[in-house]
């Protein structure tokens, strides 16, 4: 933000560090409700949906669809450390998520497909039959 002082303007980066810590939380890191982040494509046909949850174990990972909106639930457990340790630094997440996402048209739920591969979450989730356009034959009388 640039603000004036006697006719000269300065630039205030505490106020853009002010607002980048209104994005990613207080803590500096991004909270739980915003876990996992999503890439969405979408195209006449269907959507694309990949995210990265490295240590989560693929059983635990829940998959529900209603209407336009996909619900990924999971969880990822903590590290395991010995009771004579402590931690010097803890960043990384751990504990229950979900996150809804919502696509511009209704998914054909039957027809989805899911695939986990080193960490990575990928979701094909077709449009419904309802939802394409259909072509109007024009009958002549």
């Amino acid at each position: 933000m640039l603000f004036s002082n006697n006719s000269h303007l300065f630039w205030d980066p505490w106020e853009q560090f002010d607002s980048m810590r209104r994005i990613m939380g207080r803590s500096g890191t991004r909270s739980r409700s915003e876990f996992p982040l999503v890439n969405t494509w979408v195209s006449s046909d269907d959507s694309i949906v990949t995210t990265e949850i490295p240590g989560v174990d693929p059983e635990s990972i829940d998959i529900s669809v209603t209407g336009r909106t996909v619900t990924l639930r999971g969880s990822r457990k903590a590290d395991d450390i010995p009771q004579y340790r402590s931690y010097h630094r803890r960043e990384r997440w751990s504990g229950e998520f979900s996150k809804a996402i919502e696509l511009p048209f209704d998914i054909e739920a039957d027809k989805v497909s899911a695939t986990f591969k080193k960490g990575v979450l990928h979701l094909t989730l077709p449009k419904a039959e309802a939802e394409k356009p259909r072509k109007i034959e024009i009958k002549s009388s």
